[in-house]
C-alpha cells in the first residue's frame, strides 16, 4: 500500500472537513483511512445502532445481561470494520461515477491516491478483521453474519437500476438487528423480524435526507435514489417512513414483553425523528447532513431504553 505521493495522501476529501485523519493520521495511511470512512464514523455508529438495539433487547428477554457487554464491543468493531469494507468495495465499484459528482470527485481512487487494485487489497484486509470478530459468536450467527455480503456486494449496483436503493442499503444497515438474537438465543422469530422491518424503514428515511446533498448531480449522471423519487414529497415520505419504524420497532418490544424503560426510550426515539421532519429543508444541504449525522443520537435514546429495560428484567 505503499508509493503513494504524498501531496496525494495529504489532499481532503470534498464531502468531509477537518477531523483526525486529516490533522493527525500519517500522509501514506489518510488514503486508506478515507476509503474507510474513518474519518466520517457517522455511517458506522448509524450500522451499529440495529446490532445494539437486537443485543439489548434479547439480553432483556432472556433475563440475562451476561454477554450484553462483550457483544456490544464485538459489534463496536465489526460495524467500523465492516462498513470500512463495504464504503472501500462501494468507492471501487462507482469510482467513474464519484469522478462525475462535486462531493465524491476527491475521494482516494477518482483523486489517484490509491489504485482500484490498492483498495481491493485493503479491502480484503478489513474483511478478515471483521471474520475474526464474528468468529467470536456461535455458528448460527455466523452462519446469519456471512448472509449479509450478498446484500452488501449488490448495494452499490442498485443506484443504477433502481429509484430504492436505500431499501437495499437498508437490508445491508439493517443486518444487525438479527445478530443480537442469532447470538443470543441461536435462532430468529418474529420480534427479530420485527425490529429488523422498523430499522429498514428508518435506513430508508435517514439516507433519503443524506441523498439530497446529491440530487442534482445524481440526476445528471443517472444515479438513482429515494431523494430524486420522493422529490418535493419527501417530508411527507418521511412522515410514512419514520411512522413504519417506529411502529414496528413497537412491534418488536411488544412481542418481546418488553417493560417501560424500553417504550420510554422508543418514544424518545420517535420524538427525535418527529423533530427531523419538522426541520428538514431538501434544499438545505448543510441542514440534510446534519439532521442525518443526528439519527446516531436517535439510536442511542432507543438503545438507552432497552439497556434500562434489560437490567430491570434481569433483576426482577
Amino acid at each position: 500500500m505503499s508509493g503513494i505521493p504524498a501531496s496525494g495522501a495529504a489532499g481532503r476529501v470534498a464531502d468531509s472537513t477537518g477531523n483526525w485523519v486529516d490533522n493527525h493520521a500519517p500522509l501514506w495511511t489518510r488514503p486508506y483511512l478515507r476509503l474507510a470512512r474513518f474519518d466520517r464514523p457517522i455511517g458506522s455508529w448509524l450500522l451499529l445502532m440495529p446490532c445494539l438495539w437486537s443485543a439489548a433487547l434479547a439480553a432483556g428477554m432472556a433475563h440475562d445481561l451476561s454477554r450484553l457487554p462483550l457483544f456490544c464491543a464485538l459489534f463496536f468493531i465489526g460495524s467500523f470494520v465492516m462498513r470500512g469494507a463495504g464504503c472501500t468495495w462501494n468507492d471501487i465499484t462507482d469510482r467513474d461515477l464519484d469522478d462525475k459528482v462535486e462531493r465524491t470527485r476527491s475521494r482516494p481512487i477518482p483523486a489517484g491516491q490509491v489504485t482500484a487494485k490498492q483498495a481491493a487489497v485493503f479491502m480484503v484486509l478489513l474483511c478478515l478483521i471483521g471474520l475474526v470478530v464474528l468468529l467470536q459468536f456461535n455458528s448460527f450467527a455466523i452462519a446469519t453474519g456471512i448472509s449479509s455480503l450478498i446484500i452488501v456486494a449488490a448495494y452499490p449496483f442498485m443506484k443504477r437500476i433502481t429509484y430504492w436503493p436505500q431499501f437495499v442499503l437498508g437490508l445491508a444497515f439493517s443486518w444487525g438487528a438479527l445478530m443480537g438474537f442469532a447470538g443470543t438465543f441461536e435462532r430468529l422469530d418474529l420480534v427479530a423480524f420485527a425490529l429488523y422491518a422498523g430499522s429498514i424503514a428508518w435506513v430508508i428515511g435517514y439516507d433519503t435526507v443524506y441523498a439530497h446533498q446529491d440530487a442534482e448531480d445524481d440526476l445528471m449522471v443517472g444515479i438513482k435514489s429515494t431523494a430524486l423519487l420522493f422529490g418535493e414529497n419527501t417530508k411527507l415520505a418521511l412522515v410514512l417512513l419514520f411512522g413504519v419504524a417506529v411502529s414496528l420497532i413497537g412491534v418488536a418490544l411488544k412481542l418481546a414483553d418488553a417493560g417501560w424503560f424500553a417504550w420510554i426510550g422508543l418514544a424518545a426515539f420517535a420524538a427525535h425523528l418527529v423533530q427531523q421532519i419538522v426541520r428538514v429543508d431538501i434544499h438545505d444541504s448543510p441542514l440534510c447532513l446534519k439532521l442525518f449525522k443526528s439519527n446516531r443520537d436517535a439510536g442511542l435514546l432507543l438503545f438507552g431504553g432497552l439497556v434500562a429495560d434489560a437490567v430491570s428484567r434481569s433483576m426482577a
